[in-house]
């Protein structure tokens, strides 16, 4: 009786996901109902929005870019790179942009670092496509943004912060006018591996704090608003069959991210960083708790007590995450 229950509990989840492979035709309607549900009651024009992005290295940067460009709820002001080769990374921005046919986005560059880590799509953003002859400075760009939008725009820091410590540094009293940062970042309960199946793993230092820990301690001193979603609810695996379904669907931006992934060069993809997109868009498939977080001198980002400087993600549910993810990464 009890591998009875187990079958009987898995056969929606099996039902729904051959009827979501077998049935494109259902697709768009389901494509459809999810736009209807996901935009934010109250919203009587899309969300402005500038990503910051470490695209190139992991791969769940381009999935969160991908999500940002099917989403008309949102208004891309720009996208900014960060941390190492920031103009090579630029350039995989360019590319992704134009095969999305949104070239009309801006791109700028941040300052670049000391490489920590290989560029595994760097190759993508080298074969000219839609490349760019020069990239606006990543500083000037935001800040100016948010002066002509102060209030208005929400910052999404999927990267190390090195471009958000910068601006703190140059002009606190504009950064502070961001609507607020929603930011893939830091680990409260549970670090990397956490499968869902197992007790979880201990905190750990996370790769975007612990890239720019100077900067991490700023954001959370800066008194923006913080929307924070640490590895407690972004490990969010892209599976073989998920993976199958959404690469074959043949749109320009499903074929970047098939390219992408084949130069990621690893099997199964974590999408960290789409989960702030998600936030963004359907906020209840990630519900935030009031938190003060301090960021300690080897990356840990504490649970403290005093007032809350951040609105936290524990918890996701990775199913709901990916009906929402994928017809909505998948529409024509």
């Amino acid at each position: 009786m009890k591998a009875r229950r187990i079958v009987t509990r898995c056969r929606p989840k099996i039902a729904l996901l051959l009827f979501l492979i077998c049935s494109p035709g259902m697709l768009a309607r389901i494509s459809s109902a999810q736009e209807q549900k996901s935009a934010p009651p109250t919203a009587n024009a899309p969300e402005k929005i500038i990503i910051d992005t470490d695209i190139g290295d992991d791969i769940d940067d381009a999935f969160a870019l991908a999500l940002a460009l099917k989403s008309p709820e949102l208004e891309i002001l720009g996208v900014t790179t960060t941390f190492g080769d920031t103009q090579a990374r630029a350039k995989i921005a360019d590319r992704l942009l134009g095969e999305a046919g949104r070239e009309n986005i801006p791109v700028a560059a941040g300052n670049p670092t000391p490489p920590k880590s290989e560029m595994t799509q760097r190759r993508y953003g080298e074969g000219g496509h839609f490349a760019r002859a020069t990239h606006p400075d990543a500083l000037s760009f935001t800040l100016g943004q948010i002066r002509r939008y102060p209030g208005e725009i929400t910052l999404v820091a999927i990267g190390p912060l090195m471009n958000v410590g910068a601006m703190i540094d140059k002009d606190p009293e504009t950064f502070r006018k961001l609507k607020r940062v929603v930011l893939m970042g830091g680990s409260v309960e549970r670090g990397y591996g956490d499968s869902g199946y197992t007790p979880a793993p201990p905190p750990q230092p996370e790769w975007n704090i612990l890239n720019d820990i100077p900067s991490a301690q700023k954001l959370f001193a800066s008194g923006v608003p913080i929307y924070m979603m640490p590895l407690d609810s972004t490990q969010l695996k892209l599976d073989e069959i998920k993976r199958a379904f959404l690469f074959r669907q043949g749109t320009p931006v499903t074929d970047a991210l098939t390219i992408l992934y084949h130069e990621w060069g690893q099997e199964t993809p974590t999408l960290f960083d789409p989960m702030t997109l998600t936030y963004i868009l359907k906020p209840e498939l990630c519900p935030v708790e009031p938190m003060r977080i301090a960021v300690d001198e080897k990356g840990f980002t504490r649970r403290v007590s005093g007032a809350p400087n951040a609105q936290v993600c524990l918890h996701s549910d990775p199913e709901a995450f990916f009906l929402f993810y994928i017809p909505r990464v998948a529409r024509p």
